[in-house]
């Protein structure tokens, strides 16, 4: 079966809830001499980070994936989970002295979060290359370390391997000559509407100057569905309706396992959106990033019910 190199993150998410607000507590007067401290009696510590749950998602589909990153010596646990899944850990890296990179953030009755994230092991992403994996089909740049990402887009180039760009939570860390460069080497691109729109006022360019560069250009749109730009033309893929809002932190990973199990097993764009959309409806369905469930013939089932046709 044709391999998968996500290269990406990995991370802990420390999820806090406090069951008040978080203005009772802070005083606008008094923000230059802050100091507060809040009760959290709910705590969850999720598996993040996207190269993770995008391995996650298309270990799902029946891919085969194979996530690149760096990792901290806390790691341990999150390595059994992934072995549980049978998810490739052969160039998961473990840097000595360093946590796993991980989020802390905490939720107050108002849905306002106060985040604080440590990167840890995740800044050394670059010390691990795309030339040590052998015959990879397809790959993915997603949100890792700067320097990381810009090596990892490089290598698949040399390598002569396309590869997805998927700039995420990691767009602000780039001016618009380096995210134009990206676009250069990249084969497909893939963005949400909001970090699309990013994307052209940074580089100054429009959707058919971008779209001229690459193979495919996927802009997710939440609830209003996806629409894939490809050859001059506009594929709308729709929205799969999920049965209940529970989480949506993941989604786009989810969709994202859904392009690379389409392009890794030749399918057309309209089916491949298709199965990307219905991955998003089914993550947002549950908490956290990796904590959805499914055999395959339940998923065709499903995306017969949501699309009527089968892949």
């Amino acid at each position: 079966m044709d391999k998968a190199l996500i290269c990406g993150s990995f991370a802990f998410d420390n999820i806090m809830v406090f069951n008040d607000q978080f203005k009772n507590h802070i005083l606008p007067d008094k923000v230059h001499i802050l100091n507060v401290s809040f009760l959290v009696p709910e705590l969850r510590r999720e598996f993040g980070g996207c190269a993770g749950n995008i391995a996650y998602n298309l270990k799902l589909l029946g891919g085969n994936p194979l996530p690149m990153g760096a990792v901290g010596t806390d790691f341990e646990h999150y390595a059994k989970w992934m072995d549980e899944k049978g998810i490739n850990r052969e160039h998961v890296n473990v840097v000595d002295d360093t946590f796993t990179a991980q989020a802390f953030i905490t939720t107050d009755m108002d849905d306002n979060q106060i985040t604080a994230f440590h990167p840890g092991a995740m800044n050394y992403s670059h010390n691990y290359s795309v030339l040590d994996v052998s015959d990879p089909a397809v790959g993915i740049v997603a949100p890792d370390g700067r320097e990381g990402m810009i090596q990892h887009a490089r290598e698949f180039v040399s390598a002569g391997i396309p590869f997805i760009f998927d700039p995420g939570q990691g767009l602000p860390m780039f001016d618009g000559d380096e995210l134009m460069k990206f676009i250069e080497q990249a084969t497909w691109l893939t963005v949400n509407d909001y970090e699309w729109q990013l994307i052209q006022e940074r580089t100054g360019k429009s959707q058919e100057e971008i779209s001229a560069k690459l193979k495919a250009l996927i802009v997710t749109k939440g609830p209003e569905g996806s629409l894939i730009y490809k050859d001059g033309e506009v594929i709308q893929i729709p929205a799969a309706k999920p049965s209940v809002l529970q989480d949506p932190t993941g989604c786009g990973d989810a969709y994202r396992a859904g392009l690379l199990y389409g392009l890794t097993n030749d399918l057309d764009w309209e089916t491949t959106g298709r199965i990307a959309s219905l991955m998003g409806a089914i993550k947002i369905e549950h908490q956290g990033t990796q904590n959805h469930h499914f055999k395959l013939a339940d998923f065709k089932r499903r995306f017969k019910e949501a699309f009527g046709t089968v892949f």
